[in-house]
């Protein structure tokens, strides 16, 4: 597969990434930022329908709410899934270059080891914080409670009993970020004389003060035209790519979406690789990269 050169149009590949990867050259990223699928709800690694009556994350998901659906052999299948991918991202980054990966908090432990055991470094785990209100989606028990082969007067003395108690879910503010680092030959100092990797820059700010461990950017509205479920705002993106790389260099982004990594990259005067399995997906990141937006 042919690199790009810079300053260059982001290029935009439709395929699976496992498939794609084993294309690039070897150690000629540096950096990748993505948003990989996390298998949950019934989600596949397409972004879509995965067990027979499962449903989008929005609504009821095999018949049980958003927030209803637990099963620890998602987490299993995502660490699996993440350990083969991340040694596919090891082999085309440059000694001491970064990978950015976004993650559901509670599975955030699972990517982690999965890109541990790949060979990374994992540096600091990240939140990017939002105050747009996200849904409850605790559930409350007196559904189940009506259900129950009961008289109409011992449910309502379990319900009180409850007190209103529902399944442990808060509202959700804020998605975990991983910092992992393909490990560096020698020093710092000696690894960014050759490759420009390995150092971050700690003049980079969202709102003035020195970079920290908590990104709060709000939530991105969806567009007319844009519909993917977990769209990252450009803003936040856009400063992942500033703290570790330098203008020309080249980023990756595994998972594309809807392509926020690659407008993101245009903006700063970063070449950028997306690879994405989704056709809709491509056809609105390359809308967006054409508009700019």
């Amino acid at each position: 597969m042919q690199q790009p050169s810079w300053p260059s149009t982001p290029q935009i590949i439709h395929g699976d990434c496992l498939n794609k990867l084993p294309e690039l050259e070897e150690a000629s990223i540096h950096l990748v930022v993505t948003d990989p699928p996390y298998f949950l709800d019934g989600l596949d690694a397409d972004w879509k329908k995965g067990q027979k009556g499962a449903k989008r994350a929005t609504g009821v998901i095999g018949g049980l709410p958003v927030g209803m659906k637990f099963d620890p052999k998602q987490g299993i299948a995502l660490q699996a899934f993440m350990t083969e991918v991340s040694r596919l991202m090891l082999r085309v980054l440059k000694p001491g270059a970064f990978a950015v990966v976004f993650s559901q908090p509670r599975l955030a432990h699972r990517m982690a080891i999965g890109l541990e055991d790949a060979g990374f470094e994992i540096r600091d785990l990240y939140a990017w914080h939002f105050t747009r209100l996200a849904q409850f989606k605790a559930f409350s028990m007196d559904h189940f409670v009506n259900r129950m082969d009961k008289t109409d007067t011992e449910k309502e003395a379990l319900k009180a009993q409850l007190q209103g108690r529902k399944t442990p879910q808060l509202r959700p503010q804020f998605e975990a970020m991983i910092l992992a680092q393909k490990p560096r030959i020698g020093t710092f100092v000696e690894n960014w004389r050759i490759h420009e990797t390995s150092l971050i820059d700690a003049g980079a700010t969202l709102d003035g003060s020195a970079p920290s461990t908590v990104m709060t950017v709000e939530k991105p509205r969806r567009s007319h035209f844009n519909g993917h479920l977990t769209v990252k705002p450009v803003v936040l993106v856009e400063h992942l790519i500033r703290l570790f790389s330098v203008p020309g260099q080249i980023v990756l982004d595994p998972f594309l979406g809807s392509g926020t990594t690659a407008v993101a990259a245009m903006r700063l005067g970063r070449a950028c690789i997306g690879i994405e399995i989704n056709s809709e997906s491509i056809s609105i990141a390359n809308r967006r990269v054409a508009a700019d937006e």
